[in-house]
């Protein structure tokens, strides 16, 4: 066990954890829920460190919740207004470390309001959707795969399938691959989503084929049967629609700091 003074360090190093990824809120209009020596903890400060430190506006906290946040402000306050508090920003390393935090707050800050002003319009995302549509593969496949550690092993499984044994029971009885249970079937995928060697040797298939020679993978050596193909269709736009508007928005800003960089690089 720690003793109080210990839980006490360990309680103010939450506090200051929380505090540092805090974006502080305008304190005009706010009242002052406690003075400590001769400083006010404003309600906008308890606002924005309840919703860091909970997750959800003050006016949802039960009032427990409340007094308990309040109590860790005033832990705070206290110690950041003691008389040698002062003569600690003077520090390097701790005038160092606030330049970082009030940077870091501004950036924050800055950042936001501009994705909140250049939001993806209906236009953009409906051009970004099309864009992804057409990357997408034009065919997916539904296939089951026998997955042996040696080459010979795999030729052997290709033997028996060709005397006529069935794959399925092959597969439960030979593959390493976590799909062994299953009898080797996978579920609908596309080229993409599997290794190269893989997806090649599916696509060269004819539903209802297996491949005549071992696929070697990263995995191991495979025997796959291709069952099924079907053309891609790409997922409804709501479905992506918040993905897409991240991406754009991200594409933005990326597109936004290059800019800022060449115009601070231009003035140097």
């Amino acid at each position: 066990m720690y003793s109080k003074k210990g839980a006490a360090a360990v309680r103010i190093r939450s506090i200051m954890i929380i505090i540092t990824g805090v974006v502080a809120a305008s304190s005009a209009g706010a009242e002052a829920i406690a003075t400590i020596n001769g400083t006010n903890i404003d309600s906008s400060v308890l606002a924005v460190y309840a919703e860091s430190r909970m997750q959800k506006p003050i006016s949802e906290l039960a009032e427990q919740q409340r007094q308990t946040l309040i109590s860790e402000l005033v832990d705070l306050y206290l110690l950041s207004t003691q008389p040698g508090a002062a003569d600690l920003i003077k520090d390097p390393r701790v005038a160092a470390q606030i330049e970082l935090q009030e940077r870091a707050i501004v950036a924050q800050a800055f950042a936001s309001k501009y994705l909140a002003d250049n939001a993806a319009t209906e236009e953009e995302i409906a051009a970004e959707y099309a864009t992804q549509a057409a990357m997408a593969p034009p065919s997916q496949f539904r296939a089951r795969h026998i997955l042996v550690p040696t080459q010979s092993e795999a030729i052997d499984l290709i033997a028996k399938l060709d005397s006529g044994s069935d794959f399925a029971t092959l597969a439960r009885d030979f593959s390493t691959g976590p799909s062994a249970t299953d009898g080797g079937a996978l579920s609908w995928f596309s080229p993409n989503q599997m290794v190269k060697p893989f997806s090649d040797a599916v696509a060269a298939l004819e539903d209802g084929n297996y491949t005549s020679t071992p696929v070697q993978t990263e995995f191991g050596w495979h025997v796959i049967l291709r069952e099924e193909s079907r053309t891609n269709q790409p997922p409804p736009l709501e479905s992506v629609r918040e993905n897409i508007k991240q991406n754009i928005a991200q594409k933005k800003f990326e597109a936004h700091i290059i800019v800022l960089r060449a115009d601070a690089a231009s003035t140097d």
